[in-house]
C-alpha cells in the first residue's frame, strides 16, 4: 500500500516501513504521531485507488518520530552589480525524521 499525505504544506508520497524527512512537527523522539490528512491511498499495483475530496474520511497513517534535526545550510545571496552591494545569509530548515508504521 502507498498513500499521499499532506504535512507541512507539502504533499508526500509514502509507503509502509519507509523512513523520510519532513517539515518539523511536534513530538519527542520515540513518540507516535498520526497523519490524518490523507489525500490518496492505493494498493501496490495501483488497481484499488481511493481519492479524497480533499481528504479521505476515517483513514489515518501512524508513524514514529526518529529524530528532530536541522537540514544542511543553504546560502541566500543578494547582489547588485556596479554598486558594490552583496549580502550573503545562511538558513537551516528544521526537519523531523519519521518511520512510517502502517498505511
Amino acid at each position: 500500500m502507498f498513500a499521499v499525505i499532506e504535512t507541512g504544506g507539502k504533499q508526500v508520497l509514502i509507503q509502509g516501513g519507509q523512513q523520510l524527512d519532513i517539515e518539523k512537527i511536534e513530538g519527542q523522539v520515540g513518540e507516535e504521531v498520526v497523519f490524518d490528512k490523507v489525500l490518496l491511498i492505493a494498493d501496490e499495483d495501483g488497481n484499488d485507488v481511493k481519492i479524497g475530496t480533499p481528504y479521505l474520511e476515517g483513514v489515518s497513517i501512524t508513524a514514529t518520530v526518529l529524530d528532530q534535526k536541522r537540514d544542511k545550510k543553504i546560502r541566500v545571496v543578494k547582489f547588485k552589480r556596479k554598486v558594490r552591494y552583496k549580502r550573503v545569509r545562511g538558513h537551516r530548515q528544521h526537519k523531523t525524521r519519521v518511520d512510517i508504521k502502517s498505511v
